[in-house]
C-alpha cells in the first residue's frame, strides 16, 4: 500500500510510516539496493524482516534518499552521508523512518499481553506511578518501551541497560507526550518523547525538543 502516515514534527524532523501489504518482488522492483544490502536482505530467513528491511528503503525514497545514502557505524546506527539524522524501525507489518537536524531516535512495537511479564526487565523508576491493576497498563508499558529502545538508538553507546539507564517521567493517556532522560556516568541528558498509536501499534519519537 502506499505511505500510511507522514509527520511533520517540527521544520527540521519528519517521520514517515508505511504499512507493508506488499510482497518482497514488488520492492525489489522498486529500488536499487547497493551489494552488501541486497547480500543482508537475501540472507534473512524471515520473511518479516526482509519485508521491513526493504520497506525501510522505500521509505528512504519518500524523503528522496537511497540506500547508497545509507550507512551504519561499528554500533549499528544508521547514518546519512548528507549529515542529517536518521532513526529506524520495523515491527510486523509496520516500518517507521524519521530524518531530522538532530539526534533523533524512533520505535514501533506491536501491544502485547507478554509484556507485563517481562516488564521487570526494563522498568526501574517507573514502577513508582504504574499500576498492576491498571485497565491501560499494556499500553503504557509498550509506550515506555518503545521510548526506552529509542533513546537507545539515539544514544548508541555500549553497556546501556533499560531499567538502569534510561527513565521515563509519568504519563497520562490523554497526553501524547513527555520527557525521558537518559542517565550515564556524568551525562544527564533531557528529551522530548512523542508518543502515537495506530491499529494495535505503539510508537513512540524521542529527540532534544520537537
Amino acid at each position: 500500500m502506499p505511505l500510511y502516515k507522514s509527520l511533520d514534527l517540527n521544520s527540521q524532523t519528519i517521520v514517515k510510516i508505511w504499512k507493508i501489504s506488499e510482497s518482497k518482488e514488488f520492492f525489489m522492483n522498486q529500488i536499487v539496493l547497493k551489494p552488501e544490502s541486497l547480500k543482508r536482505v537475501n540472507g534473512m530467513k524471515s520473511k518479516l524482516h526482509q519485508l521491513g528491511f526493504l520497506s525501510v528503503r522505500m521509505l528512504l525514497s519518500e524523503f528522496g534518499y537511497t540506500d547508497e545514502d545509507l550507512v551504519y557505524d561499528s554500533f549499528g546506527k544508521p547514518h546519512l552521508k548528507d549529515g542529517k539524522h536518521i532513526s529506524i524501525t520495523h515491527s510486523y507489518n509496520f516500518s517507521a523512518v524519521v530524518v531530522s537536524s538532530k539526534e533523533v531516535g524512533v520505535d514501533i512495537e506491536k501491544q502485547r499481553e507478554i509484556i507485563t511479564k517481562i516488564a521487570t526487565k526494563f522498568i526501574g523508576f517507573e514502577s513508582l506511578y504504574l499500576k498492576e491493576n491498571d485497565p491501560e497498563l499494556i499500553q503504557k508499558l509498550t509506550w515506555i518501551w518503545c521510548v526506552k529502545e529509542s533513546l537507545y538508538k539515539l544514544y548508541a553507546t555500549p553497556g546501556m541497560v533499560f531499567k538502569k539507564h534510561f527513565l521515563v517521567v509519568p504519563f497520562g493517556k490523554e497526553s501524547n507526550n513527555t520527557a525521558a532522560w537518559i542517565i550515564h556516568n556524568n551525562n544527564r541528558l533531557k528529551f522530548k518523547a512523542i508518543f502515537m498509536e495506530f491499529e494495535g501499534f505503539g510508537c513512540a519519537i524521542v529527540g532534544p525538543n520537537f
